[in-house]
C-alpha cells in the first residue's frame, strides 16, 4: 500500500509538473508578451486603465485560459474602475480556473475584497457577504494573513462584531510590525463597529524631514489631505489659503499633509522651503498614495474626522473646506473632553 501510495504521489507530481509546463508555455509567445506588456502599461495609467481589462482578456485568450496573472489583472482593473459585479464574476472565474493552491488563495481573497467594496453599508447583501466569508475562511485556513482583515470587515458588515473583533485581532497578531494596516486592525479589534464606516485608506509614509506619518495613528485629530504639485497653477493659487489654515490651527487637533505629484524632488524641496510650507509634506513620486485614493486631478482635498472616517472630498478650490474643518475640530475637542470626563468618572468609582 505504501509503494502504491508513493507511485500515485509520483504520478500526481509528474502530472502537476507537466500541466504547469503546458500551461506556462504561452509565456514565450510574442503575441502574449505584447498583450501582457500593453495591459500592464494600461493598468498603471489613470487614463488608460479603462482598456486594461479588455487587453488582459485578450492575453488570457492567447494563453488558452490558463493565465492566472491575466485573470488577476482583469479583476484588479475592474475593481479600480468600480465595476464590482464584473469583478466578482472574474474572481469566481479565477478561482475556478486555478490549479495551484496559491492561485486559489489569491482568488478567494479577491472575492472577499470585492464583496466589501460593492456592499451597500445601509442595506448590505447578506448572501454576498456570507459567500465572501466562506471564501475568506478557506484563505485563512491556507495561512493567508490578509484573509483575517478582510473577514473582519465582512463580519462587521454582517454585524457579527465579536467575531469581527477576533478576526482583526488575529490579523494584528500575525502581520508584520511595519504593516500600514496594523494600527487599523488593532483599533478595529476593540471597535469592530468602526469597520462599517467609510474609512480613509491606510496611509503610512515618511514625510519630508523623516517624520513617520501614519493616518491610523491620528485618532483624536482631524486630518486634511491635500494633493498638489509645484507645476499646478490652481494648486499654487490655493497656497496662501493652506498657509492660513496651517497657522490658524497650529495648536488645534488638526493635521495637514500635502502630497505632491512632482517628479523633480529637488525642485519640490526648494519650492517648499521658499514658500514656508511648514506642515507635513510627502512626495508621491510613484503615485502609490494617489492610487489608494483613486484620483486623477489636482488640487484635490480629503477631510477625515477624528475617528478616521472619510467625511468629504473636494476637487479644485479648497476655500469651501473652512467651515467643515472648523466643525470637525470642534467635535474632536468635545470628544476629547467627554473621554477625559468618562475616564475621571471611572477612576473615581
Amino acid at each position: 500500500m505504501k509503494i502504491l501510495s508513493s507511485v500515485l504521489l509520483l504520478i500526481l507530481s509528474s502530472a502537476c509538473v507537466a500541466q504547469t509546463s503546458t500551461a506556462n508555455s504561452y509565456e514565450s509567445l510574442p503575441e502574449f508578451q505584447k498583450l501582457r506588456a500593453q495591459a500592464k502599461d494600461e493598468q498603471r495609467s489613470n487614463t488608460k486603465i479603462i482598456f486594461a481589462a479588455g487587453t488582459w482578456k485578450k492575453a488570457n485568450k492567447v494563453a488558452g485560459g490558463h493565465c492566472m496573472e491575466c485573470l488577476e489583472g482583469v479583476f484588479t482593473s475592474q475593481l479600480r474602475l468600480g465595476e464590482y459585479k464584473d469583478a466578482l464574476k472574474t474572481a469566481k472565474e479565477w478561482d475556478a480556473a486555478s490549479e495551484q493552491p496559491l492561485d486559489h488563495v489569491r482568488a478567494e481573497l479577491a472575492e472577499g475584497r470585492v464583496a466589501i467594496a460593492m456592499v451597500d453599508r445601509n442595506k448590505p447583501n447578506m448572501a454576498v457577504l456570507q459567500d465572501a466569508h466562506v471564501e475568506l475562511q478557506k484563505a485563512a485556513a491556507a495561512h493567508a494573513t490578509a484573509a483575517y482583515f478582510y473577514d473582519g470587515q465582512v463580519l462587521a458588515l454582517m454585524k457579527q462584531d465579536a467575531d469581527a473583533g477576533a478576526a482583526f485581532g488575529q490579523y494584528a497578531k500575525l502581520t508584520r510590525k511595519d504593516d500600514a494596516l496594523l494600527s487599523r486592525a488593532t483599533y478595529f479589534s476593540t471597535h469592530p463597529e468602526m469597520a462599517r464606516e467609510k474609512m480613509a485608506p491606510a496611509v503610512l509614509v515618511n514625510t519630508l524631514g523623516g517624520k513617520r506619518f501614519n493616518l491610523d495613528d491620528m485618532h483624536g485629530r482631524v486630518v486634511l489631505i491635500d494633493f498638489w504639485a509645484t507645476w499646478c497653477g490652481p494648486c499654487k493659487e490655493e497656497l496662501p489659503h493652506m498657509k492660513k489654515l496651517a497657522e490658524a490651527y497650529k495648536d488645534e487637533p488638526l493635521e495637514i499633509i500635502s502630497i505632491s505629484w512632482d517628479s523633480d524632488a529637488n525642485k519640490w524641496r526648494q519650492f517648499i522651503a521658499d514658500n514656508g510650507m511648514s506642515w507635513n509634506q510627502y512626495l508621491d513620486a510613484d503615485h502609490s498614495v494617489t492610487k489608494m485614493f483613486g484620483i486623477d486631478a489636482i488640487p484635490h482635498y480629503f477631510t477625515i474626522d477624528a475617528n478616521g472616517v472619510l467625511m468629504a472630498e473636494n476637487v479644485g478650490s479648497g476655500s469651501n473646506i473652512d467651515g467643515r474643518i472648523r466643525k470637525l475640530v470642534t467635535q474632536a475637542k468635545e470628544q476629547k473632553q467627554l473621554a477625559a470626563a468618562a475616564g475621571a468618572l471611572t477612576a473615581g468609582q
